[in-house]
């Protein structure tokens, strides 16, 4: 015998189901301040941070060493994220399944980037990187789960819409705070992860929890064990399955973007290192203004019209375009509507994109936190793939990180068209 941790009949916070009432702007503006918060502590060490620190301890490789803390810490993520939503659907603490998380994974964070922040070497960059990529997956684990947790099928567009407005705002104002706090590097690490203290603390405040409680199953019946893990594997569920890829290869093309663009910038237009922040910012505020409107705009119609994929199919294409527009960019002004088309594509993605796989996720009311954990997969995957094959490609294009776009760029198109293999979902 042993015991398991599940929802019982007395609990009064259960899942979703049709008749579940619409959630409130208050906690969707609140839900929305938590994400923009998670962002915009770790989105500014990807796009920034991380590699000013590498090229500042080690100059010489530069590339290589960032490659080597980004893929590390991305694998540390793919595993992370699918275990913290496997602890939050079993977790009985009198405060809730995902309210530990959420503030567990902010604090634990902060200090982790605080390690950054003093580092002395790329191995000690690295550890603070992985110990990262664990704290914010546990909080992201549980701002997934909280989707189909709480808000009904019928508005999950417009949650998933809003709260992608949240990468958008939390990345230009984490790199603006990385700009403006240029002086003190580790003010520029450790601001950006308060405010995500701030904003988790505020949603675990008035996020009406599940609770569970810890009854005792027998032998074959138990639902943890190994083969029964096995046998609920999502990735069983073909519309699941499609999802997750189609996730994945968009992934692939944003992250070669986002890890490689400060280098590209330096070699494509010979932008002094010292100028790279302020550039960065620049492009992240572009992309911001397109990401944001595209996001909601996408969510609410998704809702409005009964349609998931064809906003999917086209994100992929308008992704493609972009990452071949930066790839083609005779100045920085042509980076710069790339950005923009990025922005555009990558909204709508994320906007419709949580929504169908909350609607297509299996097992939804033991396991939405580990299935979501595992569609996470999908995004930090290609953090750790991307970095690992990039130098390949720089190798085989004589160092040119253009041809490295055009082949992002081949990813996202992919992307598109794994979407279309859905068929659970319109």
């Amino acid at each position: 015998m042993s015991d398991v941790a599940i929802p019982t009949d007395a609990d009064p916070d259960k899942p979703v189901s049709p008749n579940t009432p619409r959630v409130g702007w208050k906690f969707i503006a609140i839900y929305v301040a938590a994400w923009t918060g998670v962002w915009m502590a770790l989105l500014p060490p990807v796009l920034v941070g991380l590699g000013l620190r590498v090229r500042a301890i080690d100059p010489d490789s530069a590339t290589a060493d960032l490659s080597l803390v980004m893929g590390v810490g991305a694998l540390v993520a793919m595993f992370g994220n699918p275990l913290f939503g496997h602890l939050s659907d079993r977790t009985t603490s009198r405060f809730g399944m995902r309210r530990p998380w959420l503030i567990f994974g902010a604090i634990a964070g902060a200090g982790s980037l605080a390690m950054i922040a003093c580092a002395t070497s790329i191995w000690q960059v690295l550890l603070g990187w992985c110990i990262t990529q664990l704290a914010y997956n546990a909080e992201l684990a549980a701002l997934m789960a909280i989707l189909p947790d709480q808000v009904p099928e019928r508005q999950r567009g417009l949650v998933s819409g809003a709260a992608g407005m949240g990468l958008p705002i939390g990345m230009v104002g984490g790199t603006f705070l990385v700009w403006a706090l240029a002086d003190s590097t580790l003010a520029a690490f450790l601001v950006p992860a308060l405010i995500a203290i701030v904003t988790a603390l505020c949603l675990a405040w008035v996020l009406p929890d599940r609770t569970l409680q810890r009854v005792a199953l027998q032998g074959a019946g138990n639902a943890s064990a190994p083969s029964a893990a096995v046998a609920r594997n999502p990735l069983r569920h073909p519309d699941f399955a499609w999802a997750w890829s189609s996730r994945f290869l968009l992934f692939m093309g944003i992250a070669c973007l986002l890890t490689y663009q400060g280098f590209y910038l330096i070699q494509q237009f010979a932008v002094p290192v010292a100028d790279v922040p302020r550039l960065i910012f620049i492009s992240a505020l572009v992309q911001c203004a397109a990401l944001t409107a595209a996001s909601f705009i996408s969510g609410s119609s998704s809702d409005a019209l009964g349609r998931r994929k064809i906003f999917l199919f086209v994100a992929g294409l308008i992704y493609a375009l972009a990452l071949v527009v930066i790839a083609a960019a005779p100045t920085f002004a042509w980076f710069l509507f790339g950005r923009l088309l990025s922005g555009i594509g990558e909204g709508m993605y994320s906007g419709a994109g949580n929504a169908l796989a909350a609607d297509v996720l299996p097992e939804k009311e033991s396991d939405a936190g580990r299935n979501l954990g595992i569609y996470n997969m999908a995004a930090a995957l290609p953090q750790s793939l991307a970095p690992a094959i990039a130098p390949s490609i720089l190798f085989a294009a004589g160092g040119s990180y253009a041809v490295l776009f055009f082949a992002a760029a081949a990813f996202a198109a992919a992307a598109a068209i794994a979407i279309l293999r859905v068929r659970g979902v319109r």
